[in-house]
């Protein structure tokens, strides 16, 4: 998912941009950096070993430690075999034809390959807060497109600012996917396919599993909020319970495979409706129903019913009727940050009236949105009735639980003199040792956008330090002060890693892309047989952040089935948690995380207290 760390999107003129990036403005001011951001480096093969090494410790008994040991340093000794494989991929990375020397290896085996559902294991939600003026849903979803257009507007033209980390360019080529894109089943592995904006002009909404084709503009001219208002009443007023054919999108890929060969056998039509779906801009599904409670709104956009939705869009706006609306993300093309800076801006742009959406005329001959209508024979009916089923069962064994942490949030972290993201990381490391009494392989995502064609990296968050404060918080018998000392080492160490891993010295991409240089016939080192290889790498907690006061909620799952996956928000006086497993305690989780974010707070107050008053004097 999205890095821990927030890229700026302020506009170039204030951005102090780091010497050294050349500006090709021919491509646009959006990509205009693209060609002058660095390629993604190898690391050296014997630091690798040594942060690998360092992550493992915490994790495993010193016997099975001293296994792992012998074979890292057989992998990566003068003449190893790790030595023939980092020349490889030494040799890859230069190649000039290859941006990333990771992109398409990971692209393929994270996402594309990947041939379970995208709901529940890889797409992500946003829930955002609630309008109040705009309690109407066909007003709500207006407003949305408008904004949501806009930003449109500067991908398709260009001219859209790129994004900054610590005045670094970031890699903005992940945003041509956004808009008019779709990711499309195939046998074996899926693919993104591309569509011109200028030629498809519209989007499309979804009422009661009906899809409805939305022109953009008509008669040359874009359709304005009120306009677009009296398109979603209309299919408000005309949409009929269709049969769920969206649910074909959240079956595994190689069902939805299957069966998107079999709409197209069924009827020449359905090769059409297809298309209209696919090619459009981005979908606003208008769904029946009225969630009120922050898990009932995380149900809502993460899943709903698995029906009024194409979850193989990266874009989906979702608005209730009665107002609450939110976001669900497609995964494959694009991490977090591009959508993250997408909804905020969208809800920037309405709470902060920094665009005009009020009343506007309409006209008096603009045409209905068009029915887009699937024809079903018996094969496709059972194919869509097996998708239900299935997704039904999916959800159904998947708990979820949303903790909305009112204690504090980012001001009085930063009081603390802490990172805040570390800081959480730490809370949550707390909580789960609190409910197991021991730490287990913990997944942060970072970003290594600052690379061409960068995603992401691993952030290996349990250390020895972090074990050591949370063994030592445990004990009754170590003073305050000890623990607030081992807390502050285990937040260096983890803002230490993920520092490397954002500058592509994780250990995680480096050690998948050696291995897939293995060639036919070779022997598999011994390092990738150690039981510690594939457990260090089997996320007990899969965890992300992405902060907005727009929002309420985030979240996506679990990762392995005998983990949790923790979305966090840290907002400027608020922790948001989206905790969810299978089943296995989420409320208990989320009672956890709840003592620890309380109980790291009153740890650190006496010597915030001390500051305080040492001011004063």
């Amino acid at each position: 998912m999205a890095p821990s760390r927030k890229a700026s999107s302020v506009p170039e003129v204030l951005i102090r941009v780091t010497p050294g990036y050349k500006e090709d403005l021919s491509k646009g001011k959006m990509l205009r950096f693209e060609d002058s951001l660095p390629r993604l480096p190898v690391p050296p093969l014997e630091e690798t070993g040594r942060r690998y090494l360092k992550s493992v410790h915490p994790l495993v008994s010193e016997a099975e430690y001293e296994r792992t040991k012998n074979a890292v340093e057989a992998f990566i000794q003068p003449g190893g075999q790790g030595e023939t494989l980092q020349k490889r991929l030494q040799a890859r990375a230069a190649d000039p034809k290859i941006k990333n020397w990771l992109a398409e290896w990971w692209n393929q085996a994270a996402y594309l390959g990947y041939r379970d559902p995208v709901i529940p294991y890889v797409s992500y939600f946003y829930s955002y807060r609630d309008d109040r003026e705009r309690r109407n849903p066909a007003k709500r979803a207006a407003a949305i497109t408008s904004s949501a257009l806009e930003f449109k507007r500067q991908v398709d033209d260009g001219s859209l600012e790129p994004e900054y980390m610590r005045g670094q360019p970031m890699a903005m080529s992940s945003y041509e996917y956004m808009f008019n894109c779709c990711r499309i089943p195939s046998d074996g592995e899926d693919f993104p396919r591309k569509f011109a904006a200028q030629e498809n002009q519209h989007i499309i909404a979804v009422r009661k599993n009906q899809f409805f084709k939305v022109p953009l503009v008509v008669d040359g001219q874009q359709l304005n909020v009120s306009e677009l208002e009296k398109q979603y009443q209309r299919i408000y007023e005309i949409a009929q319970p269709s049969p769920p054919v969206g649910v074909l999108t959240v079956a595994d890929r190689d069902h939805w495979t299957a069966a998107r060969k079999k709409l197209v056998a069924a009827d020449p039509a359905n090769e059409q409706a297809l298309r209209d779906i696919e090619s459009a801009g981005f979908l606003i599904c208008l769904d029946d129903a009225k969630p009120v409670t922050l898990e009932e709104r995380a149900h809502q956009y993460w899943h709903g019913d698995g029906s009024n939705r194409w979850f193989d869009k990266p874009l989906q706006f979702i608005v209730n009727d009665n107002g609450t609306a939110g976001f669900m993300g497609e995964h494959s093309m694009m991490d977090g940050t591009p959508t993250h800076r997408l909804n905020d801006f969208v809800n920037d742009l309405i709470f902060n009236k920094r665009i005009d959406l009020s009343e506007k005329s309409v006209r008096s001959q603009l045409p209905d949105p068009k029915a887009v209508n699937f024809h079903l024979n018996d094969e496709t009916n059972e194919a869509v009735d097996v998708a239900a089923q299935y997704h039904r069962k999916q959800i159904a064994s998947h708990e979820l639980v949303v903790q909305a942490f009112q204690g504090y949030g980012k001001g009085l972290i930063k009081k603390f003199k802490c990172s805040p993201d570390a800081y959480v990381q730490m809370v949550i490391q707390l909580a789960y040792f609190k409910m197991y009494g021991q730490n287990r392989p913990t997944y942060e995502s970072a970003s290594t956008r600052k690379f061409q064609e960068g995603r992401t990296e691993t952030t290996r968050t349990v250390s020895d330090e972090s074990v050591a404060f949370c063994r030592a918080h445990h004990d009754a018998a170590v003073s305050r002060e000890e623990v607030v000392k081992l807390f502050r080492a285990a937040l260096a160490q983890h803002t230490k890693y993920t520092l490397e891993a954002s500058d592509a010295r994780g250990v995680d991409r480096h050690l998948f892309g050696l291995k897939k240089l293995l060639q036919p016939g070779e022997k598999l080192p011994a390092l990738y047989e150690d039981p510690a290889y594939a457990y260090s790498g089997s996320w007990y907690l899969s965890t992300s952040q992405l902060s907005s006061e727009y929002f309420n909620g985030y979240g996506w799952s679990q990762v392995i089935d005998d983990g949790f996956g923790i979305a966090y928000m840290i907002n400027e006086n608020s922790l948001n948690f989206n905790i969810v497993c299978k089943r296995l305690g989420a409320h208990r989780m989320s009672y956890f995380l709840n003592e620890a974010a309380t109980e790291l707070r009153d740890l650190l107050m006496p010597d915030l207290a001390a500051q305080v008053e040492k001011a004063k004097l």
